[in-house]
């Protein structure tokens, strides 16, 4: 009885171990992702009143569970039943990750038009803002779950071999960094300018040592966010280069004498440019106006 009792706390001991270790493969391999989503979220949640950017940020975190308990289920599904519609899954959601990567550069380098509001608009009353700000939830929560499909499939993807009671396990922990590891970075930061401003009113003087660190972080939050957009936009070529180089035969291998870092980059970059042609040949095909 006892050596039963000591066998089973054994396999406990053994499954807790192999999620331990399968769990840190998965975060690394998402990690390119949750630092989009981060870079994503970061600057949906930024830009509102300060009292309520909290309130906008707990709303969308909310909203980011509710996304991995629904797409959670369909994943294991899949891998139980239609383990390779995981792969498919995968490749697909790596062509899109390429190309909102290539979009963006494309955007920075091309001119485009960007909706300006009209000097003379009236001031917003409060149920104009109330309104924006339910978009803006909106639209962050629906971004958060195509950014959720990847870090689950993905995840999901570095297990797929082990049972599934360790698929489960892994990737129901990668869900949950995902989902409270980025939302509690992404309130850190949209808060920076506001602890700035608390220590640059926490003394008189102009010229203290509260002031310089105030302000400091109150100049360094725009370029947080637009670094974590730059490290962001690497990210999607990456992972979604490394998706293709892994699951698609043909592509594995290639140019062995080069670093499988800037292969993978590449080979993102030129998928996602791909994607962008394509997408806007349709677009012109289809949607003239």
């Amino acid at each position: 009885m006892a050596s039963g009792f000591f066998a089973v706390l054994d396999d406990v001991a053994a499954l807790l171990d192999d999620v331990a270790s399968m769990s840190k493969i998965a975060t690394k391999k998402t990690a390119g992702i949750l630092g989009d989503d981060l870079a994503v979220n970061a600057e949906k949640a930024s830009g509102f009143v300060s009292k309520r950017e909290l309130p906008v940020l707990w709303a969308i975190s909310k909203g980011s569970l509710l996304n991995k308990i629904i797409i959670l289920p369909i994943a294991f599904l899949l891998s139980a039943f239609l383990p390779w519609a995981v792969t498919l899954v995968l490749v697909l959601g790596g062509l899109y990750l390429a190309y909102e990567g290539a979009e963006k550069i494309y955007e920075f380098f091309v001119p485009h038009e960007s909706a300006s509001i009209p000097s003379d608009m009236e001031t917003p009353s409060k149920t104009d803002i109330l309104e924006m700000e339910k978009a803006k939830i909106k639209s962050a929560i629906v971004t958060d779950f195509i950014l959720s499909i990847e870090i689950v499939i993905i995840a999901l993807g570095t297990v797929l071999d082990q049972p599934l009671t360790t698929q489960i396990v892994v990737v129901s922990v990668v869900a949950l960094i995902a989902t409270v590891g980025v939302y509690g970075i992404v309130a850190l930061i949209v808060r920076m300018d506001e602890f700035g401003a608390r220590l640059i009113n926490l003394t008189e003087s102009d010229d203290s040592l509260s002031d310089k660190i105030g302000r400091f972080f109150v100049k360094a939050l725009p370029m947080v966010i637009k670094s974590l957009s730059v490290i962001g936009t690497i990210a999607l070529l990456l992972v979604s280069g490394g998706i293709f180089v892994h699951n698609l035969d043909f592509l594995h291998g290639i140019f062995p004498a080069v670093p499988s870092i800037l292969v993978e980059f590449v080979v993102g970059l030129i998928a996602g440019f791909l994607a962008l042609v394509l997408y806007k040949g349709i677009k012109k095909v289809f949607i003239r106006k």
